[in-house]
């Protein structure tokens, strides 16, 4: 049920040709060895393939899922582990306004703007520029106009692995002003990719309000509190039980597909995520503002994955730190804005370990 096939001893200098999308090869990178992390990441979407770490039985299992080809990746529509942009998450409309004028950028989720539109930045061939042993850093040129978006806009996105840690840094550099959100989509399974589903996993977050969204998952109103909801995941919840619950924005989206208000700044955690089946442990730190929670509410029917079989609902869960859905729209949350001379920054670390069973 879980997969462990990957080697524990790898040239990590050499990247792999594993396919190609409009003539451009696609390329695979390992980083990182055993008894830590080793992560696999491709060109393609500056994707995460696979992700490496020890149970607490000291089995290898890959805890993230993916796509068995460079066919499949294009044609699956739940962005498995890719960098998301140019503006991740949602923009209403796919419409906002933008130093006195109003921005028109490609929408194809009910009428909206999601993850940088129809053919966002997980659907490219990004440049390696450089990688080693434990880190690989990748880059991307979005052109002007590109699904609308003002400004070319240079993407940089670097992965590094330290033992048990993954740490992933995104930044971006525009010659106009644009707005910019990236994220990585990596959605985890700790008890193996292709074990099942996380209901049993538990989820903890550093939150005290939450996203109210509407049926095309806009936010409505303002953020809200968490007490008393199924959104009250600030100490640890079984899966299973929240996206189970009767509430009102749970039903409407089919589970948890929602923006968590992370209490305080900087570099912080943000979430831990548990199974007790695997006894492995995620505690997911970054610098922004929110963190968007999916638990693979419509994964059903994704194309071949990585274990060769195919995805049911909740068979993942993505964790994913961002600005806050809809920025673009909403000028009293932070701001998605950068302009030529400044630089965004975006980090997020994926700090892996296994209490004693004993614990």
């Amino acid at each position: 049920m879980t997969d462990a096939a990957a080697p524990t001893e790898v040239d990590a200098a050499a990247p792999t040709e594993i396919g190609a999308l409009d003539g451009r090869a696609v390329h695979l990178v390992t980083l990182g060895r055993a008894p830590g992390v080793v992560l696999e990441v491709l060109t393609l979407g500056a994707s995460v393939h696979r992700l490496e770490v020890a149970d607490a039985d000291g089995v290898r299992r890959n805890v993230v899922l993916g796509h068995a080809s460079v066919d499949d990746r294009l044609a699956g529509g739940a962005y498995l582990g890719a960098t998301v942009g140019r503006y991740a998450n949602r923009i209403a409309h796919g419409r906002f306004p933008l130093d006195g004028r109003e921005v028109v950028v490609g929408v194809h989720d009910r009428g909206h703007s999601l993850h940088g539109g129809p053919d966002g930045f997980d659907r490219r061939v990004w440049d390696l520029v450089a990688h080693g042993p434990d880190e690989a850093t990748l880059r991307l040129v979005s052109p002007d106009g590109d699904q609308g978006f003002p400004g070319e806009l240079t993407a940089t996105v670097r992965y590094a692995v330290d033992g048990d840690v993954v740490r992933i840094e995104m930044s971006a550099t525009t010659d106009a002003p644009t707005v910019v959100n990236l994220t990585n989509h990596a959605y985890f399974n700790l008890d193996g990719e292709g074990a099942g589903t996380v209901d049993d996993h538990l989820l903890t977050i550093e939150a005290d309000e939450y996203t109210p969204v509407d049926a095309g998952s806009i936010p409505v109103g303002a953020h809200a509190p968490v007490d008393g909801t199924p959104f009250d995941l600030r100490t640890p919840t079984r899966l299973g039980d929240a996206v189970r619950s009767e509430d009102p924005q749970v039903l409407g989206s089919g589970g948890i597909d929602h923006n968590f208000v992370v209490r305080g700044a900087g570099m912080r955690r943000h979430a831990a995520l548990e199974s007790p089946r695997s006894g492995i442990r995620l505690d997911l730190a970054s610098d922004q503002p929110g963190l968007q929670v999916y638990t693979g509410n419509h994964l059903a029917g994704t194309p071949t994955t990585t274990s060769g079989a195919r995805y049911r609902q909740g068979d993942g869960i993505a964790l994913e730190p961002q600005l806050h859905p809809d920025t673009p729209n909403r000028p009293e949350w932070p701001s998605a804005q950068v302009r030529p001379g400044e630089t965004y920054s975006a980090t997020l670390e994926w700090a892996f370990s296994r209490p004693s069973r004993d614990a």
